[in-house]
């Protein structure tokens, strides 16, 4: 094969004012430079490759559209290597669409579904409407890590599919099984939310749309019974749903602490350590598809009897034998137990076993149905002050102090407020709901699956289980900084709750448990992202009154749009199975949040008549991938730094925050380790009241922060109605002007 000719300085010249034409950067001074850096690489591929490295270079606070020079760079690279793959010439950037189906389908790649589904006349209607262009809006990081990791790719990991078509390939996938002349239309509205970046799909939808494997939810919840076959069906069950990509939540407040009798026989259990030390080595022998360890959170409730040496799971000092180091830990913690906090009481611990067989009942089977009063805390009091029951005491605060020390060590316990999760839930009706998920932003009903019997059948050893609520996640993203100023919110909700909504109908499950219960509850979880770029754009600061004014009304704004448009799938496709008797069809949903006025009147008159689809709704989730993608900022959380450099394994690049100049600057400059985090606390529980599960809410601190300032935190997130709070984030990093973590 002949050596490729070497590119000339003019070639590169021409290729450099082609890329930039419309960006508002002073080219002429980096060309020379650029052009004596990239001449005696030799192909076009590594001349490219080096301009996109001059371009990097050139990003600070100052020039911060030098990354999308760098994306249109890269962009050019992935037409080339497209072409070539598939066939065509590049520089019409994208190839027959239909084609590129057949090819994918052939090879295994892409799914049948595709083009049994759909027409060869309706492909090509839709292969018209992808546009090009729309590849522009994005900045280099977001170009990177969609073509890196998510854009399906041949065996030998050749580039075949290009962004626009993966847009339209998740949204013909999510819209496969509608009805009608309209299928076409509503394949299009998702590919014009996802192609300009109003919106973006989970994880795992955005991997797996379209193609032969993996499902598309991001989390699953389980709940452990206390018994040997619950907790090793439990840790199979996760390793199936670690090995197709989920996350998962488990809760284990149900087994029996350590010394606990075993059929009858006292000091002989070991307690929940051991079994999760298992779950610990599932997370990391089971790995996401290649690409990443399994991802693990466990939960324990305040008053178990092991909660010490479960709080002591993340620490790097003591007996290693009583670590695990790879799953994440969280604490259920109900009212009392904060009340007693605050001042300064006492606590006791039980064994859970030992309170079932004693007692009668589970403590974790109940709540406070109002602040300061309920079922809970009587059954606790009753248990304080039964005769019968063993049980420990200890200061409220040392638990307290053990939580956050294990906060600023590992970052976790995540938190878990029992009580107000419960109260606000839609669906109190049908269960409990015992912990979150792995980013805590998911409240779903919860209850364990549970072994009846097994037995040998003509040869055949078949087992009988009763199942249980697993909860499924299924979650999309509204981009704040792009969709808001646009206004179009009404459009993209409308269309954005039915791609979720038909998640749970396309979606393969490998737990039967779950695809029950996605289907029971046809739960969803619409969140957000882009908080803090929103506020650079409307010239709002963070730490300002203004701010929790608007995250109140931007969200019950959404959650209005979010609630009709359920409302109106109901009356087109039926209620969820369980509707009846919950809070959607009694009205408490409104009444509790305090929705009046005309228009919430008359949407709550058509869920009571009509039903709803969806039984939750609404999930802030934390968005870290998918906001990079869309060039936004993460959840609602602020950024890091107005410019920093985000590091994976595989790359170090650049990034400012999006849409910075010099209006919005001073608002960036207020960063996460800089800002007081109780103007953050106050904004999430403004949001929190219409956000009908949770919100991925981080604490940013220095490691320095004196414990009294911490615990005020805390309490006040207790006191405002959060339901959960997600990481402690801490640096020790000096944290400039951060008078409010010394007050």
């Amino acid at each position: 094969m002949m050596a490729e000719a070497p590119v000339m300085p003019g070639e590169i010249s021409t290729l450099i004012d082609e890329e930039a034409e419309g960006l508002s950067l002073d080219i002429d001074k980096w060309k020379d430079r650029a052009i004596e850096a990239a001449k005696l690489d030799g192909s076009m591929e590594k001349v490219v490759d080096t301009l996109i490295k001059q371009a990097l270079e050139n990003i600070d606070e100052a020039n911060p559209d030098w990354t999308f020079l760098a994306a249109r760079l890269y962009l050019r690279n992935l037409y080339r290597e497209a072409g070539q793959n598939r066939g065509y010439d590049p520089s019409i950037k994208y190839g027959g669409f239909y084609e590129l189906l057949e090819k994918l389908t052939r090879l295994g790649i892409y799914s049948p579904d595709l083009l049994d589904r759909y027409s060869s006349e309706e492909i090509e209607e839709l292969a018209m409407v992808i546009d090009p262009q729309r590849d522009l809006l994005f900045n280099y990081l977001g170009i990177y890590t969609l073509a890196t990791r998510y854009l399906a790719v041949d065996h030998e990991r050749k580039v075949f599919e290009l962004p626009q078509e993966r847009w339209m390939v998740i949204a013909m996938h999510l819209m496969r099984e509608e009805k009608g002349e309209n299928r076409v239309d509503l394949v299009q509205e998702a590919y014009w939310a996802l192609s300009n970046l109003y919106m973006t799909v989970a994880t795992p939808t955005l991997n797996n749309a379209g193609k032969t494997h993996g499902q598309l939810s991001s989390c699953f919840i389980d709940t452990v019974d206390d018994s040997l076959q619950s907790i090793y069906d439990s840790n199979t069950d996760i390793a199936k749903l670690s090995k197709n990509g989920g996350g998962i939540g488990v809760y284990m407040g149900k087994v029996r602490s350590r010394g606990s009798t075993i059929k009858g026989f006292k000091g002989m259990s070991s307690g929940v350590v051991p079994w999760i030390k298992q779950l610990n080595n599932t997370a990391v022998s089971v790995d996401q598809l290649g690409t990443r360890k399994g991802a693990i959170a466990v939960y324990l409730d305040i008053w178990h009897q092991d909660i010490e040496s479960f709080l002591d799971l993340k620490l790097n000092n003591g007996d290693d034998r009583m670590r695990a180091h790879d799953i994440f830990t969280g604490v259920c913690l109900p009212d009392l137990f904060m009340e007693q906090v605050d001042k300064r009481g006492d606590w006791y611990l039980f064994d859970p076993h030992e309170v079932r067989q004693v007692m009668g009942y589970s403590l974790e089977d109940f709540y406070d149905e109002t602040r300061g009063a309920g079922q809970w805390r009587l059954k606790y009091e009753e248990c304080v002050e039964s005769e019968e029951l063993s049980k420990r005491k200890v200061p409220a605060i040392d638990l307290m102090k053990r939580i956050m020390k294990s906060q600023l060590e590992s970052g976790t316990p995540f938190i878990f407020y029992r009580d107000e999760v419960n109260r606000k839930n839609n669906n109190s009706h049908e269960g409990m709901i015992y912990c979150s998920n792995l980013c805590t932003e998911i409240t779903q009903n919860q209850s364990p699956t549970e072994f009846v019997e097994e037995w040998l059948e003509e040869g055949s050893l078949l087992k009988k289980y009763r199942p249980g609520d697993y909860v499924v996640c299924n979650l999309s993203s509204i981009n704040l900084g792009r969709a808001v100023p646009d206004q179009v919110l009404e459009r993209l909700i409308r269309i954005q709750v039915r791609m979720l909504d038909n998640v749970i109908d396309v979606n393969t499950l490998p737990i039967p448990q779950a695809e029950q219960t996605n289907k029971k509850y046809r739960a969803v979880g619409l969140g957000t992202f882009g908080w803090h770029h929103l506020l650079a754009k409307q010239n709002i600061d963070w730490e300002s009154e203004e701010a929790v004014r608007y995250a109140d009304e931007l969200y019950e704004q959404i959650a209005y749009l979010a609630i009709r448009q359920s409302q109106e799938l109901g009356k087109e496709k039926g209620s969820y199975p369980l509707f009846t008797g919950s809070k959607w069809e009694t009205g408490r949903y409104f009444e509790e949040r305090g929705y009046t006025g005309e228009k919430w009147e008359q949407l709550k008159r058509e869920v009571q008549e009509y039903g709803i689809r969806n039984s939750y709704l609404m999930a802030v989730a934390p968005n870290s991938s998918t906001s990079m993608i869309a060039g936004s900022t993460a959840s609602i959380d602020p950024i890091f730094q107005p410019f920093y450099h985000e590091e994976k394994k595989d790359f170090k690049i650049p990034v400012t925050a999006p849409d910075m100049d010099h209006q919005n600057y001073r608002i960036y400059r207020r960063s996460a380790y800089i800002v007081d985090q109780r103007w953050s606390v106050r904004q999430n529980a403004a949001r929190q009241r219409h956000v009908d599960q949770s919100i991925s809410f981080n604490f940013y601190v220095p490691n320095t922060i004196r414990a009294a300032v911490l615990l005020d935190l805390h309490l006040q997130a207790w006191k405002e109605g959060l339901k959960t709070t997600y990481y402690v984030r801490s640096t020790s990093n000096d944290v400039e002007g951060c008078e409010w973590c010394e007050s």
